[in-house]
């Protein structure tokens, strides 16, 4: 029996927006440490690479200097924090709920491929009410590895039990469209994430604006690749 075609999403700034819970934490632990809060419209585009990374960026726009055993036990109080405070205002982008459900109405299988930690990733989708659709949801920790390495997305659509020569990544991110393009993935990149640069361009084989335009996009991308 032949695998299924996949869809592997981001998280953070794809399937959610969830800005307003991630600064909301770095912001208490900023306060915490005597500095100033950071306005999460100005603060959204630090997002993308992880909570440790996202307490680095924090610190450095604050013009605070973190040394690594100090920002391990920040990082640790992140995860505390966050986890008890994981989905007071996130929520699911526009049109995305219609967008899976084309995609399994034409057979596709949907995985998670996120730098959250997953036991965090699997709550938030769980309490967004998305969770038991994706076949396989992997963190930060879920492998030895993360993204922008591309085994990240590769072992996830291993385990999602994916078809490799049939999947398209869809993320926000430098790290998304790096890890795809390095496992040979075509990859979609949406606007509405988090990102430092425009979106389009960092490569991405196709940009969409919203989820209205995805299911066009991924079939496009795999007719490209199968011809």
């Amino acid at each position: 029996m032949s695998l299924p075609p996949i869809a592997v999403f981001d998280l953070d700034g794809t399937l959610a927006e969830t800005a307003g819970d991630l600064i909301g934490t770095l912001n208490v632990l900023l306060t915490r440490e005597g500095l100033a809060e950071l306005p999460v419209a100005e603060a959204r585009d630090l997002i993308g690479a992880g909570a440790k990374a996202l307490i680095r960026r924090g610190f450095d726009a604050a013009g605070a200097t973190l040394s690594p055993s100090r920002h391990e036990q920040l990082f640790l109080d992140f995860l505390e924090h966050y986890g008890a405070h994981l989905c007071e205002k996130s929520h699911l982008y526009p049109g995305l709920v219609e967008a899976l459900d084309r995609l399994e109405a034409d057979g596709f299988r949907l995985a998670v491929c996120t730098n959250k930690i997953e036991p965090h990733a699997v709550e938030l989708l769980d309490r967004l009410g998305i969770g038991h659709r994706f076949a396989a949801i992997c963190g930060r920790e879920t492998f030895p590895f993360f993204k922008p390495d591309p085994r990240h997305i590769t072992h996830t659509i291993e385990r999602a039990g994916g078809d490799p020569a049939r999947a398209v990544m869809v993320g926000d991110s430098r790290a998304d469209i790096d890890a795809a393009k390095a496992a040979g993935i075509p990859v979609v990149g949406v606007t509405f994430g988090y990102t430092d640069t425009p979106v389009g361009e960092l490569g991405a084989d196709r940009v969409i604006d919203h989820y209205s335009e995805l299911v066009g996009a991924v079939e496009a991308l795999l007719l490209r690749k199968a011809a």
